[in-house]
């Protein structure tokens, strides 16, 4: 991977020209506001020239740089295209142009995880890779049971890299504050630190696949291929067929793309009860649509663990907030933390901020659209407008922070689908405290 900085100096020397240029173009804004312009006008164009070079940057690396670009992707429509276009682009360019592990490499790490005779565990093995991701890639073969089998086999050095790129990172929660406003990135560093230790750990991935197969096991709408063989850098699991989401998203039926959305929300909200695990890297190509129409779902390295289900703190302040209750509601945002005491913020006007994200949960079956998630990013996004600044009063309590993560990705993700849904349907059964009473 010569086009990708994989030395430790290297990778620190990358991240490192984050806080300076972010620290020159502060230094520069200061001159600017004595010049005359306005705090607003010189914050919006320190966000935008931040945002360009974090994007670009982090798209650049792989490893634990790429996994927290991949983390911000998801607020990505928080701010204008011409900030996150360039992370986009480097993204796109780096996920298809990478290049592969060399054969050699691939058997030596088969070799020290599964045995020296792990060719006689395949009746055959291709070694070109099937697929490529941030810390490995993917492998087709075939079992000696003549079971087809993905075999997944991580990146030599990935755990460096990873850690190295966390430790950087956790750095620079300032300048990240500045791109995506409200939002505390400091406890989103630590959760993907937390998360990666057990993501460089292809043992808990298969148990986390173990799980959702168990849980999913027979059902009609969903396949969740069975963990085969597995290993700390190499997991072995049955081979799934299926049209990828992406496509779907660009090529699918209507039908095709509401049937997706629905499935997608469904997994979502039901998963925490039924397997006592979110799944959380909602990323189309983790998601594929099969022949007989049920939805497979791949990749369990990153997961939530939630033995008791979705919080019901969600459902209440979903529920408070369709019943027009906003005394109510402001004391349980107070109480759990998502504002501060010392906030004075009029409960009437925090109501009227969280109202539109309740919509899917009005309708018997809301449309998700591109437009919808456009027009919401926008209306807080706006620097010069009462929500922005009522936004950055508000806090999201590093416990529900992966939680609400996953929750925007998976609506970005049926935004992209076009999908009409059930959501109020999905969302009162699954999520403890949204039923109505």
């Amino acid at each position: 991977m010569s086009d990708i900085p994989r030395s430790s100096a290297a990778r620190t020397a990358k991240l490192a020209s984050l806080p300076i240029g972010f620290a020159g173009r502060t230094a520069a804004g200061w001159g600017k506001r004595l010049a005359g312009r306005s705090s607003e006008d010189v914050g919006a164009e320190l966000s935008a020239k931040t945002a360009e070079q974090l994007f670009a940057v982090l798209g650049e690396l792989k490893g634990g740089a790429m996994k927290f670009g991949q983390a911000l992707s998801v607020f990505e429509a928080a701010v204008p295209d011409e900030m996150a276009g360039p992370y986009r682009e480097a993204l796109t360019k780096l996920q298809a142009s990478a290049p592969p592990m060399p054969a050699a490499t691939v058997h030596k790490v088969l070799a020290e995880q599964l045995g020296t005779g792990w060719r006689e565990r395949f009746q055959s093995f291709d070694d070109v890779a099937a697929a490529a991701a941030s810390i490995g890639q993917v492998h087709r073969g075939v079992w000696h049971d003549g079971r087809e089998v993905a075999v997944k086999i991580q990146y030599p050095g990935a755990d460096v890299a990873l850690r190295s790129d966390l430790r950087q990172l956790q750095r620079f929660g300032r300048m990240f504050q500045s791109v995506i406003p409200g939002m505390q990135v400091r406890p989103l560093i630590d959760e993907l630190r937390e998360r990666m230790e057990e993501e460089l750990d292809y043992r808990a991935e298969a148990d986390n696949q173990r799980a959702f197969a168990a849980a999913y096991d027979g059902d009609p709408d969903f396949m969740v291929p069975k963990v085969v063989a597995s290993a700390p850098k190499v997991i072995v699991s049955e081979w799934v067929e299926g049209t990828g989401l992406s496509t779907v998203i660009a090529e699918g039926t209507p039908e095709q793309r509401n049937e997706m959305g629905r499935l997608l929300a469904l997994f979502h909200f039901s998963s925490p009860a039924r397997a006592g695990l979110l799944h959380s890297d909602p990323h189309p190509g983790n998601y594929l649509l099969l022949p007989d129409n049920r939805m497979g779902v791949i990749d369990f390295g990153a997961v939530a663990r939630l033995p008791d289900g979705l919080p019901v703190t969600f459902g209440r302040m979903i529920r408070l907030a369709i019943d027009d209750k906003p005394d109510e509601l402001m004391e349980m945002l107070r109480e759990e933390r998502f504002v501060p005491r010392s906030a004075d913020l009029d409960p009437a006007e925090v109501l009227g901020y969280l109202r539109p994200f309740v919509e899917p949960m009005q309708e018997e079956t809301f449309h998700f659209t591109r437009r919808w998630m456009q027009g919401q990013a926008e209306r807080v996004s706006d620097v010069h407008s009462d929500e922005f600044q009522l936004a950055r009063s508000l806090n999201l309590p590093p416990q529900y922070l992966l939680i609400h993560r996953v929750t925007l990705g998976s609506i970005g993700i049926l935004c992209q689908l076009d999908a009409e849904a059930p959501f109020r349907a999905i969302v009162q059964e699954w999520q403890p405290g949204a039923a109505e009473d």
